[in-house]
């Protein structure tokens, strides 16, 4: 099996044809989990599925992750640490030239033992999920006892071993009012990268727990001004205009002269501290990103839950290639609404899952933005491509 040598360099990141291979492709290896978090996407349960791909799946479809020079691939779940043969899953991908990460659940699965097994089995970063400052509050919203604990130990055993460690929080208007205090949790773990994910109200995730677009841009204005100052990297999942609002904030500060690196915000598709590289530009759902469920199903999203098509009959490669829906997510002409419009929709587009999950229509605008773009509306869907015709639009 060829070895992947996709995350070689700088400019194996910045020139992706995002037409022939994902910067990033996560595999749900299992929706079991002992959380029941308010906001999963899954709607994940403590049995596996009998249905989910077996160790020889799992591993064919991380060869066809090689093959495509994935940068970036991600084990997630549910809980990863369900699966008996995960280890043996990480040293294959490892094995095979890739960078793995994996985000496990803060249970009492995430034992330190776990922690040293899976970075001797070659895992690069581990993701683990925060979501509030203390454990009542924390504990709360995963609904499991102990799990912010469990949080914080399995960060401090991760970095004591040299593991590089990534804390995922999703915003909700459950934990809106609590962000600095998170921070300044963050602030005192010896971390990466802060992934910060905006709801999509799918699976358990309720529409009355989103934040509003102006809450949206209070959120960005908060992002920005931490990642100026801190140690760790910032990123944004579900929230593609915050790079328009990064953009904006670069340019303010070169007309007032501040152009050192230290003054402006980090340029997409550079390095972290450990070498796991940002995202590019233009990265959106099913356009630099595929995501492949526990039974195999192709989605352009977590959180966009329209199948290409199931890899136990297709090759990643051809779904994410040559299938109609993901050419037609990746094809910025078919934005509707301000969104096709927008003389950001190269580098942004909104999310296609939120709009979505929001009106059925995963071209409709971003229901969370609140810029007006400056193009006319003559410019919008010049040579659409009807992909509605082509696709079947539902869940």
């Amino acid at each position: 099996m060829k070895r992947c040598n996709g995350n070689s360099g700088p400019a194996a990141y910045t020139n992706i044809d995002f037409d022939q291979q994902p910067f990033l492709v996560i595999w749900e290896a299992t929706q079991a989990c002992d959380l029941a978090c308010v906001h999963c996407r899954a709607c994940a349960q403590p049995s596996r599925n009998p249905l989910e791909l077996s160790t020889r799946e799992a591993k064919r479809l991380i060869e066809d992750v090689a093959e495509l020079q994935t940068p970036l691939f991600v084990i997630s779940g549910g809980d990863p640490l369900k699966r008996p043969d995960v280890y043996e899953l990480v040293r294959h991908t490892a094995d095979l030239g890739l960078r793995p990460s994996m985000t496990p659940s803060a249970t009492p699965l995430l034992t330190r033992e776990a922690i040293v097994k899976l970075k001797d089995s070659g895992l690069a970063r581990l993701a683990i999920s925060l979501d509030a400052p203390t454990a009542e509050i924390h504990d709360r919203f995963r609904r499991v006892q102990g799990s912010f604990d469990l949080t914080i130990q399995g960060t401090r055993w991760a970095r004591e071993i040299g593991l590089s460690v990534q804390i995922n929080t999703t915003i909700t208007r459950r934990n809106l009012s609590y962000l600095d205090d998170i921070i300044a949790v963050l602030e005192d773990l010896d971390i990466a990268l802060w992934s910060v994910f905006f709801l999509v109200p799918i699976g358990r995730g309720s529409e009355v727990d989103l934040i509003s677009a102006e809450e949206f841009e209070q959120v960005f204005a908060k992002l920005y001004e931490t990642s100026r100052r801190v140690k760790f990297d910032i990123k944004s999942t579900e929230a593609q205009h915050y790079r328009r609002y990064l953009l904006q904030r670069r340019t303010e500060l070169k007309r007032e002269g501040q152009t050192s690196p230290g003054q402006l915000p980090p340029v997409l598709g550079t390095a972290s501290a450990d070498g796991i590289r940002r995202a590019p530009k233009g990265i959106n759902d099913g356009k630099g990103f595929a995501f492949v469920s526990h039974t195999g199903e192709v989605f352009p999203s977590g959180f966009l839950p329209v199948s290409a098509g199931n890899v136990r009959e297709h090759s990643l490669q051809s779904l994410y290639r040559d299938s109609p829906l993901f050419q037609s997510l990746r094809d910025t002409n078919n934005l509707e609404g301000k969104c096709g419009r927008c003389e950001y929709k190269q580098i942004c587009g909104g999310s296609r899952a939120r709009a979505f999950a929001l009106t059925n229509n995963a071209f409709a605008e971003e229901p969370c933005c609140v810029y007006q773009p400056r193009q006319s509306a003559s410019s919008e869907g010049s040579r659409r491509t009807q992909p509605s015709e082509e696709i079947n639009w539902t869940r």
